[in-house]
């Protein structure tokens, strides 16, 4: 006979990295009046914003 399926297991270290806190941060950029326009989206970010769009909707 077998133990419970709940039986404890020895502890083993977590893969390197995953104990590492993240934090997100958002950067704002100034962009003077006179600066030319930023290139346009390429394709895969605008089907991107188009989903997240049809999502949220």
């Amino acid at each position: 006979m077998t133990g419970p399926s709940n039986s404890p297991r020895g502890e083993r270290a977590p893969q390197p990295g995953v104990t590492w806190e993240q934090h997100l941060t958002r950067t704002e950029t100034v962009i003077d009046d006179d600066a030319p326009d930023p290139a346009p989206l390429n394709r895969k970010t605008r089907r991107a914003l188009a989903r997240a769009t049809r999502r949220t909707k």
